[in-house]
């Protein structure tokens, strides 16, 4: 389904996907620091969240390794709030957005909203990039591996097994 942001309403609820990222600091501390903001925001229900993986940063400068996870997000907010309210937490923690792909304390994306096919100067849904990093899809299918990705009609269980997962260990 394709929607303008101000179509889709904010008494309705819907299920998000987020991922979680951070190599600055105590990034553990930090990731279930950003689970728990989220726990306490009014219009969102975290409903589960993936395991911790430690991952080489993607593009960008040299810099440390990532700790990077998904969680599921049951919102009452529109995919833009959502979005705002991300972005809110990002800066609660520090996040400073200097350089593209540069390390950061916290990166919180939205990846997928119900069936939701997006596109805003600002916002992406689904996430752009989420079908070639096994970053996110790795754990994506730990806690939604039947979730059909409504660009390619494919279940998140069914890309990450397209992808290489080597190099992604479980921390």
């Amino acid at each position: 389904m394709v929607y303008d942001c101000e179509e889709v309403s904010t008494t309705k609820r819907s299920l998000s996907a987020i991922a979680l990222g951070s190599n600055l600091g105590d990034s553990q501390v930090i990731l279930e620091g950003a689970i728990r903001s989220l726990e306490q925001t009014p219009g969102i229900t975290v409903q589960a969240c993936s395991s911790w993986y430690k991952t080489a940063p993607v593009g960008g400068p040299s810099q440390p390794d990532y700790l990077n996870g998904c969680a599921l997000l049951e919102v009452q907010l529109s995919p833009q709030k959502l979005l705002e309210t991300l972005l809110g937490i990002e800066q609660d923690f520090g996040r400073v957005r200097q350089e593209r792909w540069g390390a950061r304390t916290l990166d919180l994306d939205v990846l997928l909203f119900d069936d939701l096919i997006l596109e805003t100067p600002d916002l992406q849904i689904p996430h752009p990039r989420m079908t070639k990093r096994a970053f996110v899809l790795v754990p994506l299918a730990e806690i939604a591996p039947d979730w059909v990705e409504p660009v390619s009609g494919v279940t998140i269980s069914q890309l990450v097994q397209r992808l290489d997962v080597l190099k992604l260990s479980n921390e």
